[in-house]
């Protein structure tokens, strides 16, 4: 994935890993659906539910994983300037926790949308090169791309079934008043009540509850085909449903296309609006599975205020090519160097330790920062040596940065 690391910097899947999955040995570059069984229902559960601030519904999300090896994730984004560390580092922890979990992640490049909500100018060219190079900063970063991760293109996806999407849009704008729908502007960085907004805008809301609808079987059919050699060593439910699925996959590769429904909405909790929409909507056609919504927390921006970090805000935002970084990461164990005076050097295995040292004052703000900036550029540097040394990621880059970012 990444190019190699100085040898005085971690390995890049290293550092994400330990990001990863807390008080759980990694899994290695190879890892595949025959180490699931490996997770114990709770186990799986646990590492999914921690990417999330809110779930809805926790009983739902655990019995999928009961009756599911592979749940689907859907998430997306849009083209829409440089990578800020809240979509770069966050989201390959975020992947990387629930591929090791045994999900496939669905990921929405969201050209086509970037366009309708007026970014890089809406040329459409520009926004598609900002997505080649957001897929290099992951790669370089270190999210775990091993089959279990997926790119879509928007335009190229609807394009390809649009006699199936499109009516998809259309019944779910006809099930919603316009309020209900202008109260999801929130997932463009709009507010109906501030912007002026464009009719293509609204229509954007109903498009992306449409996609988390639209993924087809085809591509969804990716899902694990336990190996033979295993079946034996199956419990009896195990091997029902091993069977039934296998019978299905069969059943289905005759259809040419099938709507069929996302298990898991993961986006941030700026995106919650039009995902319970989506939920609404199974409500409005009774159907019974609905999208389980995983919904991160948001990274704040700098700025006094700032919720979340924007990339047409530079002063809000640290970005992924920077070259001094000051965030806090989750690793495993966290440590701080200081004088002996100051207490010495002290290892903290926990995000509580921390900061319970931090409020009582034994941790002192001048020994922690110089300790998470050398965190997080331990986990940055690859991404640093990728744009450096990789003349395609370099020229995407050069390119990504001469663009003036549109809001």
């Amino acid at each position: 994935m990444a190019d190699q690391s100085p040898a005085n910097q971690t390995p890049p899947s290293t550092a994400m890993q330990s990001l990863s999955i807390n008080s759980q040995p990694p899994p290695s570059s190879s890892s595949s659906s025959s180490s699931i069984p490996q997770l114990s229902v709770e186990e799986r559960f646990r590492i999914i539910r921690s990417v999330g601030e809110e779930c809805i519904q926790e009983d739902e999300l655990l019995n999928l994983l009961i009756h599911k090896h592979e749940p689907i994730c859907y998430d997306g984004f849009e083209p829409s300037g440089r990578m800020h560390i809240a979509q770069g580092v966050m989201k390959a922890i975020n992947v990387n926790k629930l591929t090791s979990a045994g999900c496939r992640v669905k990921i929405w490049i969201a050209d086509w949308f970037a366009q309708l909500n007026n970014k890089m100018g809406d040329d459409l060219k520009k926004i598609k090169i900002v997505g080649q190079y957001l897929i290099e900063i992951w790669k370089a970063v270190g999210m775990d791309l091993n089959g279990k991760v997926e790119f879509f293109w928007s335009s190229e996806e609807i394009n390809s079934r649009a006699s199936e999407y499109w009516p998809l849009v259309m019944d779910i704008a006809r099930r919603n008043k316009l309020p209900r729908i202008m109260r999801c502007c929130q997932i463009m960085g709009r507010s109906s009540e501030q912007d002026e907004l464009s009719a293509a805008q609204i229509l954007y809301p109903c498009m992306q509850c449409a996609d988390i609808f639209s993924l087809s079987y085809k591509t969804i059919l990716a899902v694990s085909k336990e190996p033979l050699f295993r079946i034996s060593s199956m419990v009896a439910i195990d091997l029902l449903l091993f069977l039934c699925s296998a019978i299905l996959d069969y059943l289905l590769q005759a259809v040419p296309l099938l709507v069929y429904i996302a298990d898991i909405c993961q986006l941030g909790m700026d995106q919650r609006k039009v995902n319970v929409l989506a939920r609404e909507y199974c409500d409005n056609i009774k159907r019974k599975n609905k999208p389980i919504i995983l919904s991160h927390h948001m990274l704040p921006g700098l700025q006094q205020g700032q919720e979340k970090m924007f990339k047409s805000d530079p002063s809000s935002s640290i970005f992924m090519e920077d070259e001094e970084y000051i965030i806090f990461p989750c690793f495993n164990e966290f440590r701080v160097e200081r004088n002996a005076e100051n207490g010495g050097n002290k290892t903290f295995k926990n995000f509580e330790e921390l900061v319970s040292d931090y409020e009582s004052g034994e941790l002192h703000p001048g020994d922690l920062k110089p300790a998470l900036s050398r965190a997080l550029n331990k986990i940055l540097q690859p991404v640093r040596d990728h744009f450096n040394n990789d003349a395609k990621a370099k020229d995407l880059l050069k390119r990504v940065k001469s663009y003036r970012v549109t809001k």
